[in-house]
């Protein structure tokens, strides 16, 4: 049941090392590739970098901060294509599809026995120029990726009544 990927899911911030193999690599993208889109635009590109070299210049450029994007084999670069697009609701599609699809990578990751952590905290300019990124599509988040050194404990959560009502607010 997804619930155990999801109990199971935690920040990664220590990882082992060891090289992601190919196949489970595969099968966390056809996880991504499968998520919902705003009117199936499926406006997104990940790069995937595995290059230690071009790695720790991201890191350095980028987010120097969080040295410990170094010790993951992969890091993900969720971009989005079309940022101008804005849904009905006046949200730009862009940011909500790539939570989805990173969401479904996250979750398959746990499958894998792999760990994540979302980045939210980095200099986009610098990942642009790095990876060659055309000015108009921007970076929504960095994702590392990789087998944990070790699990962190659950984070506490709130009650899921301060989060849930039925029929009004």
């Amino acid at each position: 049941m997804i619930i155990e990927e999801i109990v199971q899911r935690h920040s990664i911030r220590q990882y082992s090392g060891k090289p992601v193999e190919k196949e489970k690599l595969q099968r966390i993208m056809e996880a991504g590739r499968l998520a919902p889109t705003a009117r199936n635009a499926q406006q997104w590109k990940i790069i995937i970098i595995e290059d230690p070299e071009l790695k720790n210049a991201l890191v350095d450029s980028a987010s120097n901060h969080q040295p410990f994007l170094k010790q993951a084999p992969v890091l993900l670069v969720a971009c989005g294509l079309n940022p101008d697009y804005i849904m009905r609701c006046g949200h730009p599609s862009f940011l909500v599809d790539l939570a989805i699809v990173l969401d479904h990578i996250s979750l398959q990751a746990v499958r894998e026995g792999l760990g994540t952590c979302w980045i939210g905290s980095f200099y986009e300019e610098p990942v642009k120029k790095l990876l060659k990124i055309p000015p108009e599509t921007r970076i929504v988040q960095i994702m590392s990726l990789g087998y944990p050194a070790f699990i962190p404990n659950p984070t506490p959560r709130k009650p899921v009544d301060q989060f849930f009502t039925h029929n009004t607010w």
